[in-house]
């Protein structure tokens, strides 16, 4: 699993800074570097809650070569991108593109976020290895600082955690409920002209569920269950 490192390029608004560092902790992520920030208030502290640890372990530094040293992907955001092919270097990936591509990733990764005001300039963004992009609406394109922290550190969160927590139901489990709902649209003498379609539909159902082992166990006992008392059968013991 990758390391992150959040680094802060001249962020203008200590309340911001505040707020990122909450975002960070609730997210897994301590590790903060800023270039030349504004002065950290009481403000920012307040906003970070029960993440002042991270703003009072912070580094401080003068530019951006230094605070992303050590990293072995660069990766920036901006919430201006092109779809042509000259200017490249802000040509993006979406967020949670970019955070599928992060699961086998296992190397020390600086996500980079620029001021408020202007973003990444043109050299940081040279800089980088990646340009990060979170899609949003056409009318209001550019998220404020602190939001789009938190929702690229949740993506990254999300894909290198929760979706491994959980195992999947096998093509053979899945075969075992086709298998018992067919019984029950037996038991209950569902028309034989629409049985096949209906077995159909079920099926693609449970493939777009994707689901886990327990859920599968779930519903087998379920449907089971029925199908035995539609047959005058005593339910099978929990």
């Amino acid at each position: 699993m990758a390391a992150y490192r959040v680094v802060l390029v001249s962020p203008l608004y200590d309340g911001n800074v505040g707020a990122i560092a909450r975002a960070m902790a609730n997210f897994g992520l301590s590790e903060l570097v800023m270039v030349n920030p504004c002065e950290l208030t009481d403000e920012a502290f307040r906003r970070a809650k029960h993440a002042q640890y991270i703003l009072e372990n912070a580094s401080i530094v003068s530019d951006f070569e230094t605070a992303v040293s050590g990293c072995d992907l660069v990766v920036g955001t901006s919430g201006i991108v092109t779809s042509g092919q000259k200017n490249f270097t802000r040509i993006p990936e979406s967020a949670r593109g970019f955070a599928d591509k992060m699961k086998s990733y296992t190397g020390k990764v600086a996500l980079v976020f620029g001021p408020e005001d202007d973003g990444l300039s043109q050299h940081d963004l040279e800089h980088c290895d990646i340009l990060v992009h979170i899609p949003s609406s056409d009318s209001y394109p550019v998220l404020n600082l602190s939001h789009a922290v938190s929702i690229i550190t949740y993506e990254v969160f999300l894909a290198g955690n929760f979706e491994h927590n959980l195992s999947e139901a096998t093509d053979e489990d899945k075969e075992r409920l086709f298998e018992f709902f067919n019984c029950l649209l037996d038991s209950v003498n569902y028309p034989e002209f629409r049985k096949e379609n209906t077995s159909t539909m079920f099926r693609r159902i449970i493939g777009r569920a994707v689901l886990t082992k327990w859920e599968f166990c779930t519903l087998v006992g379920v449907i089971a269950d029925a199908h035995r008392i539609i047959e005058g059968k005593k339910p099978l013991p929990p």
